[in-house]
């Protein structure tokens, strides 16, 4: 099926790579597919401290704030292999999220090169996508393999998906629920695109000076800046 774009909103008109975060941003906050990473990402730190499920939330909690991701906390002060760690709390089951018709469409839509940008990994990545229907409208996925393990929001994680894919910031348009990564997209000249859902922490650290535009549903937002199209 092919869309014809017929219009784009102008201050638009100079984008050629969109990238989007994955996870609470292609599919609504309100899936609470963290609820069941959470839960697994407690049982691997109770096993790994041999804590009780109060002290693993904590320290999750605590190196999720202080590094970016739980991940990145636990690689640096206990030495924990990120594969074994992303098989365990990837393990859930997706059936909370499903596709989107008109997201789909509005995606396919977009002019130019699309990528995704998260934090997960790929496998669990390419699972998300495929549930959602969007798993063959992308030209590459940018996973916490690819950053070497230095997550969003790490600026040294910006150039480097940048880099690799070859995408020009200043022609590029970057879509996130966590208000906090989008602030090392914009210093480098990315447009930047704020998806305020209500999901864990979103807010934090919010402010006008990095953030270009603000929904609550990515799918609606993107349908108002592509306008009507044809088939």
């Amino acid at each position: 099926m092919m869309w014809i774009v017929a219009t784009m909103l102008p201050a638009l008109s100079h984008v050629e790579s969109w990238i989007f975060d994955l996870d609470n941003s292609l599919y609504p906050a309100s899936a609470n597919l963290f609820e069941l990473i959470d839960i697994r990402m407690g049982q691997y730190i109770e096993q790994l401290l041999g804590c009780d499920s109060a002290e693993a939330r904590r320290v999750q909690k605590q190196h999720f704030r202080e590094h970016g991701t739980t991940l990145a906390g636990l690689m640096r002060t206990h030495g924990v292999d990120p594969h074994d760690f992303l098989d365990f709390v990837h393990d859930i089951d997706l059936a909370r999220i499903s596709a989107d018709p008109d997201l789909v469409r509005s995606v396919d839509r977009l002019p130019g090169r699309k990528f995704v940008f998260t934090n997960g990994d790929a496998s669990y990545a390419a699972r998300v996508l495929d549930k959602l229907g969007l798993a063959n409208l992308w030209d590459g996925l940018h996973d916490i393999h690819a950053m070497d393990y230095v997550p969003k929001p790490d600026p040294r994680a910006y150039p480097a998906m940048c880099e690799r894919h070859r995408i020009d910031p200043a022609r590029a348009l970057f879509v996130e629920d966590m208000a906090r990564n989008l602030k090392p997209a914009k210093a480098l000249g990315m447009t930047t695109v704020w998806i305020d859902n209500g999901s864990e922490q979103a807010g934090y650290g919010a402010d006008a000076a990095f953030i270009d535009y603000r929904t609550e549903d990515i799918g609606a937002w993107l349908e108002e800046i592509l306008g009507d199209g044809a088939e």
